[in-house]
Parts: C-alpha cells; structure tokens; sequence
C-alpha cells in the first residue's frame, strides 16, 4: 500500500504523469482497510481516466480532474457516458466553491438520468443529494431539504438499514436542521449518522471523522464549548490519518477548533489553529474560496483580542 504525496504532468499535452509515493508498511492492517473500503466506494466500476480523476478529487487536486473531465466529455456524445462526467464536474466545481456552476452540472447530469432511470431508482439518489449539499452550502434550506429527503425516502427502500449511503443522508439532512436553527433535531439525525458509519466504516474513514465535526458544530452553537470540543478533536485526529497533510477538510478542523478557543477565550490557542488553517488552504485552496477568507479574519479577529 501507497500513500499519493504529489502528481504533476511531465509532458506538455498532460498525458504523462508523475506520481511521487511513499511506501506504507505492509503490516499497517487499518490503513489498509481504510483504503480498501475507499476503493470500493469511490471507484468500483471506473477504469483509466475517469479513475485517476476520482483520486485527484480525493487528493483535493480539483484543477487537475476538472482538466480530466472536460477531455472526456469532448471525446464522446453519449448521454450515458455524460452523465456522470457532468456529475463528477459538479462535484469539483462545488469543492472550489462555485455553486452555481455546481448546480448547473448537476442538474444536467439528473435530467439525463431522469430520462434513463426509473423514479425510486438508487442511481438517482447522489444527484438528489448533491444538489441538496450545494443548496445548503447557498442558504436556501427549504430546497435542500427537499433534495435530501428525496435521497433518503429512495435509499431506505434500496439499501441496507446500516448502508453508509443512508448515513450521509441522515448527515445531510442535520446540516439543514442546523442551519435553520434546529439544533435538537440536527443532533439526532447526526447521531443516526454516526451510529450507522461507526457499524459500517472503519474508525479512521473520512466520514467517520464528518459525523464528530458535526456534533460538535451542533454543540457549539449550542454555547457547549467543552462537548465541542472533543467532538472536533477527534475529527481532526482521524482526519490526520486518512487524509494527504494538505486536505481543505483539515482547514475546516482546525478553523473549527480555534472557533471553540476562541469562544472559550483561549485566544493564543486560537491563533495558532487559525494559523494552521491557512497554511493548508494556501496550498490546495484559491484565494478567493470562502474556507481561506474565514481562516484569514478569523486569525485577525483573535490577534486583536490578543492585544486588547
């Protein structure tokens, strides 16, 4: 087993890469189940380039895939084959924080499969809730719902009781309950969250790691910094362990976690997560994504506090 440290074009048509790795050692059996599960997850059914651009989102490497995927749909005129190139450019384009490019790429794919597919068809249920994720990511929480129960009524007449896909609808849908306010109802859809990828996943997967940001997202706004706080912690620990170093899901746990400081007037502690923040965001995020500006006043807010 390998761990991806960098990838990079060696040839000026990009059709020849570079791939610096690091060897893993062999007897390391929970990387190695976390990378198994990832593989059956992510990528079961693709091959070649569309594979390689499934791993650079993986890696954050979003610039990258996107070049992948729009070769791709230029080399074919099937609809089949278009759907989910155009899903896949969704997904990019909502990481890089441009939603509404993201909805436009989502929603072509869904017109597409909606054509193919019949109504409760489990194929259909990852543009649901991907325009769903975008939604809430705009604000408009009532539309998101709406696509996240569309997900989850589809998933559970589908799919297993305890299938992780369930669980990042249950996830979804205490994001929206959160944002509107709700945090009680925002906690047990979490907790469902949770409950079902502690049963199917390993303790280090990324989702795993999701669920505890969450709750503790929940119980900060809550104004209850010390269960936060652990919540958060233990998010970023998995999230150290199955992630590159420069992942934006790290730059949202330790923004998180120096929210908490901050609010527990720990501001010094503050500073330094807030500082580790934009670092990482330095390295796979463009100046303008909203991650990199909150990590940035968030750091001059608690400097001057520092100096009151």
């Amino acid at each position: 087993v390998f761990r991806v440290l960098d990838l990079k074009p060696i040839d000026k048509s990009n059709t020849l890469y570079e791939v610096t790795l690091t060897l893993t050692s062999d007897s390391d059996k929970e990387l190695n189940a976390l990378t198994e599960r990832i593989r059956e997850e992510s990528f079961p059914n693709n091959e070649g380039w569309e594979r390689l651009g499934l791993v650079l989102i993986q890696m954050g490497r979003y610039d990258s895939a996107e070049e992948i995927y729009n070769r791709l749909l230029d080399e074919t005129t099937d609809d089949n084959e278009r759907a989910p190139l155009y899903h896949e450019l969704g997904i990019i384009k909502y990481k890089l924080g441009e939603y509404e490019e993201a909805i436009t790429f989502y929603k072509r794919s869904l017109d597409i499969e909606e054509k193919i597919f019949p109504p409760n068809d489990i194929r259909l249920a990852p543009s649901y809730n991907n325009l769903g994720v975008v939604y809430e990511n705009m604000g408009e929480y009532k539309k998101a719902l709406s696509y996240y129960e569309k997900d989850l009524e589809i998933s559970k007449l589908s799919l297993d009781e305890n299938h992780p896909d369930i669980a990042s609808s249950y996830n979804n849908i205490g994001v929206v309950y959160q944002n509107m306010g709700d945090y009680k109802k925002a906690l047990v859809s979490y907790e469902k969250a949770l409950a079902i990828r502690q049963r199917s996943l390993t303790t280090t997967h990324p989702d795993v790691a999701a669920s505890y940001n969450n709750i503790g997202a929940v119980y900060r706004n809550m104004g209850d910094y010390k269960r936060a706080l652990p919540s958060y912690e233990k998010a970023l620990a998995i999230r150290q362990q199955s992630l590159p170093s420069n992942h934006p899901d790290l730059v949202s746990s330790y923004n998180n976690i120096g929210l908490v400081h901050e609010n527990m007037n720990n501001y010094s502690t503050a500073r330094s997560c807030f500082n580790c923040a934009i670092e990482i965001a330095k390295q796979s995020l463009s100046e303008n994504h909203p991650n990199l500006i909150d990590a940035r006043e968030n750091f001059e807010r608690v400097k001057n506090k520092l100096y009151e």
